[in-house]
């Protein structure tokens, strides 16, 4: 099975929308820059004035003539209507991830315009640059609407969901600047913020190439790997005397050995928690993340390392499912296969959020115990709760264990980590030390309960998620533990 990610990732930009402009505001004109300085420089006839006071009555008079300029000026303007604008997304938009967008204009005015265009995004969208001063050559009679001009601009989500956008706002001159119009083109359309679909592309293409050289360099020597048929060979020596296929012996007269695979049309379940602890904030892996919003909490990380891990199980030719839930069922989706599958995934995916409530975890184990009958390969990404008792989670995933192959993982705060290393300079850092390292215990305790059980158990900070699933899902099929 080919890898099913270029061609979706590809269809998942925003449409491109188009609109002619309209009037903005009750009026929609406005005086120029060189008008206030015609009028400032009409003042120099106030000193001839103390000597002559005819000279008064030029004030007004040159003042009448820089507002018939205007009015020339402004009949030279192209009436909002014969703009046209048009917004063009160049890629999806994913989240912390640069996305380029360009505005463009275009008009019916014979004459050429200094046009100021000012996209209307919601703040989320981190836009670097959304306003800026573009010349606009005029259109020619014969030929229609003049040459499009325009600008572009990057943008970086600091959110995954769905998102409402303005119109742009526009602001034209003619070469003169006596004159200035106004207008607004109803631009406004829903747009989606997925995943980081550039960074699960890279580091999932990468670790499925080196763990695919490696799987097939033990392969060679290790024969039989896996537990599903390939094909038939004459018998090598070191070959295991149980692969020996007897009945294609006697056929050809001469030893023949099967070959095996690793297993492939297999289930992965993935199971997201979107409850209050995994809305715990990050801190920036780049610098200037903070500065432009970009700031990743848990959950974040959880469904871009999700995201990696469906893309490398439909590679290998798996049935991949999902369910994210808090306090109640989020995103549900059976597992399948195939293009469209992954589509529907990554728009799963995009929607889920986190809430400030206890996630139901009991809730979505007995979801997959009703709907998930055959044996599959769960992977849980949640966190555990600081409580006396065991947490609910520990309970929920332990009731999977006598059907599913669970891969439970904990995602834990880095600086948790960071305290119970550091040596304590003080009574304050000791108490600091002394709590890191209790609560470290505690959770590789309950870990080692779950692993006790039947289940592949870690604790991972948010950075290893993406290539930790990934070997980890790779080395289960090549162990052939499902």
């Amino acid at each position: 099975m080919r890898a099913p990610a270029s061609s979706v990732i590809s269809r998942l930009a925003p449409d491109t929308v188009t609109a002619r402009a309209g009037r903005a505001g009750r009026f929609g004109i406005a005086f120029g820059s060189r008008f206030f300085v015609a009028l400032l420089a009409g003042l120099v006839w106030t000193g001839p004035a103390w000597w002559d006071h005819r000279f008064v009555y030029v004030v007004p008079a040159w003042d009448l003539i820089v507002l018939l300029a205007w009015f020339a000026d402004f009949r030279r303007l192209p009436k909002p209507e014969d703009l046209e604008v048009a917004r063009e997304w160049q890629r999806p938009l994913s989240l912390g991830e640069t996305s380029a967008v360009t505005l463009r204009v275009s008009s019916r005015s014979p004459h050429t315009l200094w046009i100021t265009l000012d996209d209307d995004l919601p703040a989320t969208l981190n836009p670097s640059e959304s306003a800026r001063e573009v010349p606009l050559p005029a259109a020619q009679a014969s030929s229609g609407p003049s040459r499009p001009a325009g600008f572009t601009y990057t943008t970086r989500p600091g959110a995954r969901g769905d998102f409402e956008t303005g119109g742009v706002y526009l602001r034209y001159q003619s070469p003169l600047r006596f004159a200035e119009r106004w207008a607004f083109a109803n631009l406004k359309q829903q747009v989606r913020v997925y995943p980081g679909l550039r960074e699960s592309e890279q580091s999932t293409l990468y670790l499925i190439r080196s763990r695919q050289i490696e799987l097939e360099k033990r392969l060679k020597r290790k024969i039989g790997a896996g537990r599903e048929f390939e094909s038939l060979r004459d018998y090598r020596p070191g070959d295991e005397p149980r692969d020996i296929c007897w009945t294609a012996t006697a056929r050809r007269g001469k030893p023949i050995t099967r070959t095996y695979q690793v297993e492939r049309s297999q289930t992965v379940f993935i199971v997201l928690d979107a409850g209050r602890l995994l809305l715990a904030k990050i801190r920036p892996g780049a610098p200037g993340d903070s500065e432009r919003g970009v700031v990743l909490n848990k959950l974040d990380h959880a469904v871009n390392a999700a995201l990696g891990l469906a893309r490398v199980a439909l590679y290998s030719g798996d049935a991949v499912g999902l369910l994210a839930y808090a306090h109640a069922i989020q995103a549900r989706l059976p597992a399948s296969r195939g293009t469209p599958h992954l589509r529907a995934l990554v728009e799963s995916m995009a929607q889920v959020h986190g809430e400030l409530v206890e996630a139901d975890h009991g809730r979505a184990a007995s979801y997959l115990l009703s709907t998930q009958r055959r044996r599959s390969l769960v992977v849980w990404l949640t966190e555990l709760a600081e409580t006396a008792a065991t947490p609910e989670v520990i309970e929920s995933a332990s009731r999977l264990l006598p059907r599913h192959l669970v891969l439970f993982i904990a995602i834990t705060q880095p600086e948790l980590r960071t305290l119970a290393a550091r040596r304590p300079g003080s009574v304050q850092e000791a108490y600091r030390y002394v709590a890191a390292q209790e609560m470290l215990q505690r959770r590789e305790a309950l870990l080692a309960r779950l692993r006790r059980q039947g289940a592949l158990a870690l604790e991972l900070e948010p950075e290893q998620l993406p290539s930790a699933l990934v070997n980890q899902y790779l080395e289960i099929k090549e162990r052939s533990l499902l």
